[in-house]
């Protein structure tokens, strides 16, 4: 009897284990207009420093370069942005096609990657939604305002698949995933 109540154990005691990773873990984040609110927040004692605005920023631009949502028209982008929200891929990339359209990058999320420590900040562009709020590139999370202080899960700074290159979205590809808000899997989620 003894063995068979310590294997009960040890499963029970696995499985609360098994359990217990699966939830995410939440860090500190931030998100910011723009790279000045940023700094003049790491001035008052905010949650980061400026060289954490800094390279995170640059770090939320890269990444709008590389996998910002791409148009056909700037009609479709204003579609799913909003009037104003859009411009072209030639003028965001310094390079890009100037018949290609993104949407402008409207603030970014940092997030403190090590939970209470300085360092190891990982960042993502905001753009506006058709419905006056806001989202991250992985388009995990809508948020009311593109600033403001809170816990986020890991997840919200997920890298999301490259645009650059790639053909952009139609009209007909735009509604087919229900906006730029939702993915093709259909997976949804909201937060902030």
């Amino acid at each position: 009897m003894k063995r068979s109540s310590r294997v009960a154990i040890t499963i029970m005691g696995a499985a609360a284990f098994t359990l217990a990773g699966c939830q995410e873990e939440q860090v500190d984040a931030q998100a910011f207009p723009d790279l000045r609110s940023c700094i003049n927040a790491a001035q008052n004692g905010g949650m980061f420093t400026a060289e954490d605005c800094d390279a995170s920023f640059a770090e939320a631009e890269a990444l709008h370069v590389e996998a910002a949502p791409r148009y056909d028209s700037i009609a479709v982008c204003e579609e799913q942005h909003g009037e104003g929200a859009c411009g072209s891929e030639e003028a965001a990339t310094q390079g890009g096609s100037g018949s290609i359209f993104m949407p402008l990058m409207m603030g970014y999320l940092i997030g403190n990657m090590l939970g209470g420590g300085r360092g190891a900040a990982a960042s993502q562009p905001m753009y506006k939604t058709a419905d006056g709020k806001y989202t991250n590139a992985a388009r995990s999370s809508t948020f009311s305002s593109n600033s403001g202080a809170g816990k986020l899960s890991t997840s919200q700074f997920t890298k999301p698949a490259a645009t650059a290159g790639k053909a952009p979205m139609t009209r007909a590809t735009a509604t087919s995933r229900g906006g730029f808000g939702s993915s093709s899997s259909g997976r949804t989620s909201s937060g902030g």
